[in-house]
């Protein structure tokens, strides 16, 4: 039996939507100098402002050279970058990384204006206006295969677009195989969870939201979860809401034990458990005795080909026209690119009114 559930939604039932990036590469080498201004063969400035996190917790501007572009690929002046919180290892100093990290790393959330070409990309020109996939993007500028690139139709002019974890959300969506009249529970709802649960009540699922914060749970009611319940009573909340049978699919999106232990507690039987979260930071341990004797579907719903991220890009720019996905309220704190350090001790602390943070460059 499905939990009870109204859907608060006026819009009409999400059409069928084809349901944090690979490791990004933070030793990539980008020279970096105080050279002084000047032109590049393009007409562009030679050099840009880049951040570079130059120890735990420690961020400079400095003056980089501006890469141009080879024949397939696009330079791209940056507009702003999401910050996510797969940044978050790098800021903290976690053992596996080296320091200084290259400039504009680990900036990956990137949209922005075409500046100049390749010899051979032949889909853009100067001024599009353009989402992107790359990981130098904490810059003035960053360079993109043009296949890593999509345009913006101009109905978003002036309005943030991280592509890459809107990308995220739709392709996570994708693979849960939510369908109308499931019960889905969203474990964490911060930027990723809040828009996971905007697409399964569109679907006509009854979606429970868990968090830790209130501000989460509520922000969840305004996506159109029908139930929310606080993380520390989720197993017993769940399980009183479902009359003991729990949910047919968890999607689990924080990258944390806790979390992700609670997620396979309150999947049913036979049920589906999505791992949304980027467990990033060493091992985890699982109930394998309750994960065999229920039977889950285990999935995890992280992808690494960047032709997949720019489907889910597409999709996700679809689903903003129609209205089904609103982002524009998640963005709640906005940073210059001097202050990528603030931003980043934001996102580390997730004060109360806290979703999402974007740099703007």
């Amino acid at each position: 039996m499905n939990a009870k559930c109204e859907i608060g939604i006026a819009e009409p039932a999400a059409p069928e939507i084809p349901h944090e990036f690979s490791p990004r590469s933070e030793s990539a080498e980008r020279p970096h100098t105080s050279y002084a201004d000047v032109q590049s063969s393009s007409g562009l400035s030679a050099v840009m402002r880049a951040a570079v996190v130059t120890a735990p917790g420690r961020v400079e501007i400095v003056k980089t050279a501006i890469t141009e572009p080879g024949p397939d690929q696009l330079l791209v002046r940056v507009e702003g970058c999401g910050v996510c919180a797969s940044n978050l290892p790098i800021w903290e100093g976690k053992p596996w990384f080296t320091y200084p990290i290259s400039p504009g790393a680990p900036g990956h959330e990137a949209w922005g204006r075409v500046a100049n070409i390749g010899n051979r990309v032949r889909d853009f020109e100067k001024g599009d206006r353009v989402v992107i996939i790359s990981s130098h993007a904490y810059a003035e500028y960053d360079i993109c295969d043009a296949g890593c690139a999509l345009k913006v139709p101009s109905v978003f002019n002036g309005q943030p677009m991280p592509g890459e974890p809107l990308g995220c959300a739709m392709n996570i969506f994708r693979r849960s195989k939510i369908s109308k009249g499931d019960t889905v529970a969203i474990v964490g709802v911060g930027f990723l969870g809040a828009l996971l649960t905007r697409l399964a009540t569109a679907t006509g699922a009854c979606v429970i939201a868990v968090s830790r914060r209130s501000v989460a749970l509520s922000l969840a009611k305004k996506m159109g979860a029908a139930h929310t319940v606080p993380l520390a009573g989720a197993i017993e909340g769940i399980d009183n809401l479902t009359n003991n049978r729990f949910c047919d699919v968890v999607i689990e999106c924080t990258g944390k034990q806790t979390p992700l232990n609670i997620a396979g507690e309150i999947t049913r039987e036979r049920g589906r458990l999505v791992v949304a979260g980027y467990h990033q930071d060493g091992p985890r341990e699982i109930n394998m005795q309750l994960w065999n004797w229920r039977g889950l579907d285990v999935i995890n719903a992280h992808e690494r080909d960047p032709r997949v991220y720019v489907s889910g890009i597409r999709r996700a720019l679809r689903a903003i026209e129609t209205g089904i996905l609103k982002p524009q309220p998640l963005y709640t704190h906005f940073f210059p690119l001097e202050k990528l350090g603030e931003a980043l001790n934001a996102a580390a602390s997730r004060p109360d009114d806290f979703i999402k943070a974007v740099i703007t460059i």
